[in-house]
């Protein structure tokens, strides 16, 4: 059995760029409202960015660079299908589901994305926290408008960043580091939530800091280490004045 070896801490920001839209329910909408709501807590009504929204996408940009995303034998309902082969950066980092013998855990954690901002910067929009963007679709055929309502988080938030990486004594641990950056600059360079070919979902990703206990951190018998200094940042995701200003 792998016998877990340390876990790594990612802490930093996601900051919007453009307004971004990770949809939630309808269901307590008022006429009258958006016709797509963002996903808020229940708890406070903040948005928040769900950790599988995160994760979804960093896996799937990390098998389309890869090219490990291959065309399904056998069943008409499904034209595509990821690999489900451990030695991938995809396997390695996010997991297979194979059934058999190589089938393996994910090895990394996202945690859901709190918004950071506070109330006063959102005096300007419609909605508390987000705004409101008005859409309209025209029928091809006979010209005919369709307009829409799109609920979304203005640019300008900012949300928490929260990565945890489990290393196994049998992992490549720098593969899997360099695997995390690649997968967060092919999301900056990409969008995050729906419609990002309309516009949405521009990020901006900034590492704070890489914090690490070991097994022995469990037993109480070695303290949590800051490695900030120690792993090498990538400058697109480095913490600059720019980018908390």
């Amino acid at each position: 059995m792998a016998v877990l070896t340390k876990k790594i801490f990612f802490s930093g920001s996601i900051l919007t760029l453009t307004g971004i839209h990770i949809g939630g329910t309808n269901s307590s909408m008022a006429i009258g409202g958006p016709d797509k709501t963002v996903v808020r807590n229940p708890l406070d009504n903040r948005p928040y960015i769900p950790g599988s929204s995160l994760k979804g996408k960093m896996r799937s940009l990390i098998e389309l660079a890869e090219g490990t995303i291959t065309v399904a034998q056998g069943n008409p309902q499904i034209k595509y299908r990821p690999s489900n082969d451990p030695h991938t950066l995809s396997g390695m980092l996010f997991g297979t589901a194979s059934g058999d013998t190589n089938q393996r855990p994910s090895r990394i954690i996202v945690r859901d994305g709190k918004l950071l901002s506070e109330a006063e910067e959102f005096t300007h929009t419609d909605l508390p926290y987000s705004e409101t963007k008005t859409e309209v679709t025209i029928d091809r055929v006979t010209a005919r408008a369709n307009p829409r309502q799109i609920e979304r988080v203005p640019a300008g938030a900012r949300f928490e960043l929260n990565l945890v990486l489990n290393v196994f004594e049998s992992d490549d641990e720098s593969r899997m580091i360099q695997g995390i950056w690649t997968a967060l600059e092919l999301v900056q360079d990409d969008y995050l939530g729906g419609n990002g070919s309309r516009g949405y979902g521009q990020i901006q990703i900034t590492i704070d800091k890489i914090t690490e206990k070991s097994a022995k951190y469990y037993k109480g018998g070695e303290p949590e280490r800051d490695i900030s200094l120690e792993v090498e940042i990538p400058g697109i995701l480095r913490k600059t004045e720019a980018s908390h200003t």
